[in-house]
């Protein structure tokens, strides 16, 4: 898998299952996952998308009877 890969709002929004407008506001709250800036464009690197995804993975946790 080629982990340096460059993603724009569209493309990292199809690869995280959200929309760019999620991306965008989670953008200005400073929240979602890191990208880089390359003038007025917003890129994401696929480890970027990666870490972001792995970070919020939630473990079940076993039910207490």
């Amino acid at each position: 898998m080629q982990m340096n890969r460059m993603f724009d709002e569209k493309e990292a929004g199809e690869y995280l299952g959200c929309s760019v407008a999620a991306l965008q506001k989670w953008r200005l709250l400073g929240k979602g996952p890191a990208y880089v800036k390359v003038g007025r464009l917003v890129r994401y690197r696929e480890a970027d998308l990666v870490a972001f995804l792995d970070a919020n993975c939630v473990q079940p946790t076993q039910e207490v009877r």
